[in-house]
């Protein structure tokens, strides 16, 4: 049986740790674009990377990765950061890491493929039971049910 299964507490202090973490990176990306970089240079990077509408696209992705982190962390609205996150790094690995190899040494897609396939792992499990989503919307959560649902077909 599988330990989750055994403790389903298990299940849902994995999806804390995940969305910690992953937050806590995308807040460090965004507020490095904020503070660090500064509107008018992630402007002029996305500009030159072929980027379309970037001073929009420059925007979006600061707020998104400063605010869309720190929604993780708390786990609030977390499918909808999620699917916003992933589409964010979708983009990243199009216009800037698809034809510089697999390596993030290398300037690779390797590093904006985790944090989108987690990002999309996180929309498609929900936040679990120790966030805030579960606060607000009565204690559902779809990963506490994922258990029930996978007895039910067996």
């Amino acid at each position: 049986m599988l330990p989750s299964r055994r403790h389903p507490d298990l299940l849902h202090a994995g999806l804390l740790i995940g969305r910690l973490v992953l937050g806590a990176v995308f807040v460090a990306h965004g507020w490095q674009k904020l503070n660090d970089t500064g509107h008018a240079g992630v402007t002029a990077m996305f500009d030159g990377l072929g980027i379309p509408l970037p001073g929009a696209a420059a925007t979006f992705a600061t707020w998104l990765e400063l605010l869309g982190g720190a929604a993780l962390i708390v786990g609030v609205l977390v499918p909808l950061v999620g699917v916003l996150l992933a589409a964010n790094m979708a983009g990243a690995f199009w216009y800037v890491h698809k034809d510089a190899g697999f390596f993030a040494g290398d300037g690779g897609y390797e590093f904006v493929l985790v944090l989108g396939a987690v990002a999309l792992l996180l929309a498609l499990t929900g936040a679990g039971r120790f966030s805030l989503d579960a606060v607000l919307w009565g204690g559902r959560h779809r990963a506490a049910d994922a258990p029930e649902r996978e007895g039910a077909a067996a």
